[in-house]
């Protein structure tokens, strides 16, 4: 037997007889990483530990805790979870498994209904067989075999998904003891390496996200490479459910959905509509400091300009069905940009005119579908922090940068530490399609944001199939305070649409010039930004956002005229405060206050009102001591004018 060459990712070469597995080489590099292993990544492709290497390569082997490791241990505990399902409900159909953030699911089809008790039962199950060490397999097959395999399993779903494919294509399955599965892996070695699993819930999904197909029912677990992983993340999960945007958006009495107003229509509250009118009021300030001027247009369009933009041939599946009004068809928008372009083309411009930035908090309905809609962060009416900027190519990148110190700018303002820009580019074989189709231009405009984003000193990663219609785009990322991911702003370039609107402008010799158009929503939609506040914030918010800022809460009837004028003083400063004049007792008035997650609580006692002074009580402080009205007035105004953030719960996230 022939030698061959292994190189780790040290340079280092090791020598082994051919035909070795990367879990051999692991076993020869130490029992600690033997154990810890649970894919490789074998000449720049990820491969399952079982793989044989027959020729010199590079190798590079991952642990647990790396992303391919535990994208690699979610996988395959998917499966291990479909397994033990098998065996426990015999008659169940198994469909699809996939890996999301931290966590997987798995589809069934069966009549008997999981419960708790059958999360437990199952996750019982799923600890006997990975204790039994069984070997996961993976061999290839053609389609059309595959399907022979899976109608004696009577496995429909998996017929029905492998039926789309050519019956001569070779594709992977993976076998562990009995349990037969489709998948393309990599996978573990054994099921040993799966030992930190939790099922997290249960929930109705339709078969292919389509209601009209059947409701199938999803279990969704996670797993990580050690005990401790596991209960930190488990933490985070218990925090964000009492931080779910639903959860305190009720309680706090934000926003509701009413069937009669019909789904994905979120109906603002009195104290929801304050958030709303602070961000806006954010925006428009810093807008106006950039140069944006404010323009407003119609909820309601004919559909001859969504063809010329091209939304009815990209976007129409997202768009509400067309009305017909005197013959003519008519959309509710689904985006703001052509109406803008409008205003633009109103008058003739020249490149003295130019940068030309508008900006608009417009209403834009798209149509989600039922089963995908979700509280705030997925509605069918949004409120957009909207604006395009229209530029020449020679101040493309300064336009740009602008707009993304923007975000950091904001991101300061709410206390987000963790975020990630992601270059989303156009894919060559979505050109014509799902692309407009200019290859060059498309080059040319996607080295232009790269260059920006680098002589930003800007980090971010690149992603090919992402890209708009109309040109590349930044979408950031940003964390909460618990850890959780969420998508926010977007950034993007529109080399295109213009084009077809013949928007135009006159250059220093007077020629007709096409602008670049920017895209940019930093504040994402109303809905999207602030169901994503009251998580980071866990409805905590500082003092310059919070609905009711603060509260006067009197002792008894006898120090009510004080209170009243206390009150009186800090509605004339601007201050959003309440009176509790109910005739509780102060510790009662206290806790509701506390309930309602108000700041600051102001105590009016007898002594308070005989001294001409004020019992302060702050959120997560207790009691500050005593202040005068005025000098609290310029307290608070100056930290709601500087939109301090000073006064919040600090959160230690464990991640």
């Amino acid at each position: 037997m022939d030698n061959i060459n292994i190189t780790l990712p040290d340079n280092s070469v090791k020598t082994f007889p051919e035909g070795i597995t990367a879990q051999e080489v692991a076993d020869s590099i130490g029992p600690g990483l033997a154990r810890a292993v649970v894919v490789a990544k074998i000449n720049g492709n990820l491969k399952d530990l079982n793989y044989k290497i027959f020729r010199d390569s590079s190798l590079e082997l991952f642990t647990g805790d790396t992303p391919e490791g535990h994208d690699t241990l979610l996988h395959s505990t998917a499966h291990l979870m479909a397994q033990a399902v098998k065996a426990l409900y015999p008659n169940a159909k198994f469909t699809i498994g996939p890996t999301i953030q931290n966590g997987f699911y798995y589809d069934f089809d069966l009549d008997v209904s999981f419960t708790e008790d059958s999360l437990a039962l199952i996750e019982n199950k799923m600890k006997e067989l990975s204790k039994k060490n069984q070997e996961i397999v993976r061999c290839e097959v053609s389609a059309s075999e595959a399907i022979n395999i899976f109608e004696k399993m009577g496995e429909s779903y998996k017929v029905e998904i492998v039926g789309q494919i050519n019956p001569e294509d070779t594709i992977s399955l993976y076998k562990q003891s009995d349990f037969i599965d489709l998948c393309r892996g990599p996978h573990v070695s054994d099921t040993s390496k799966i030992k930190y699993f939790k099922l997290l819930s249960t929930s109705g999904a339709y078969w292919r996200g389509n209601e009209k197909n059947k409701m199938l029912q999803r279990i969704y677990g996670t797993v990580f490479s050690t005990k401790n992983s596991l209960k930190n993340h488990l933490y985070n999960l218990e925090e964000a459910k009492k931080r779910d945007h639903r959860k305190l958006g009720k309680e706090l009495k934000l926003f509701s959905f009413d069937d009669e107003v019909g789904p994905g229509l979120p109906l603002w509250h009195p104290n929801g509509t304050i958030l709303i009118e602070q961000l806006e009021t954010l925006a428009k300030d810093m807008e106006r400091k950039a140069g944006y001027d404010q323009v407003r247009t119609p909820h309601l369009t004919k559909g001859s300009l969504y063809d010329k933009s091209g939304h009815l041939d990209h976007y129409k599946d997202s768009m509400y069905p067309a009305m017909d009004v005197d013959g003519t068809e008519y959309y509710v928008k689904p985006m703001n940009c052509p109406h803008h372009h409008k205003i633009y083309s109103a008058f003739p411009r020249s490149y003295r005119d130019l940068p030309i930035r508008l900006s608009e908090y417009g209403t834009c309905y798209r149509y989600e579908k039922s089963g995908q809609l979700f509280g705030l962060m997925r509605v069918r009416s949004m409120q957009m922090n909207d604006a395009h900027i229209y530029c020449t190519k020679q101040s493309f990148k300064e336009e740009f940068l602008a707009v993304c110190n923007m975000y950091l700018y904001y991101f300061e303002i709410f206390g987000i530490e963790k975020y990630r820009m992601r270059l989303s580019l156009h894919s060559k074989d979505g050109l014509g399609e799902k692309y407009v189709n200019d290859p060059e231009l498309w080059l040319e405009t996607e080295q232009w944001v790269r260059e920006a984003l680098i002589e930003g000193k800007l980090d971010f990663e690149e992603v090919e199939g992402e890209a708009a219609f109309y040109g590349p785009k930044i979408d950031v990322q940003v964390w909460s305070a618990i850890g959780k991911e969420f998508t926010l702003a977007t950034n993007q370039v529109d080399f295109a649409v213009p084009r077809k609107f013949g928007l135009s402008y006159k250059d220093e010799n007077g020629k007709d010039r096409t602008p670049l158009c920017i895209h940019r929503a930093p504040l994402s939609t109303h809905e999207r930004f602030i169901g994503f506040l009251i998580e980071h914030f866990g409805g905590d918010f500082p003092l310059w956002l919070a609905p009711v800022q603060v509260a006067v809460l009197p002792i008894s009837d006898k120090v009510l005229d004080y209170s009243n004028l206390i009150y009186d003083e800090l509605k004339s400063a601007g201050v959003r405060a309440i009176l509790n004049n109910r005739p509780d007792k102060i510790g009662a008035k206290i806790r509701q206050a506390e309930l309602e997650k108000i700041n600051i609580m102001l105590i009016i006692g007898e002594k308070e009102v005989e001294e001409k002074m004020i019992s302060v009580r702050r959120r997560f402080e207790g009691n500050t001591g005593t202040i005068g009205i005025d000098e609290l007035k310029l307290i608070l105004v100056k930290e709601i004018k500087t939109r301090s953030l000073s006064h919040r719960k600090e959160t230690a996230t464990t991640t």
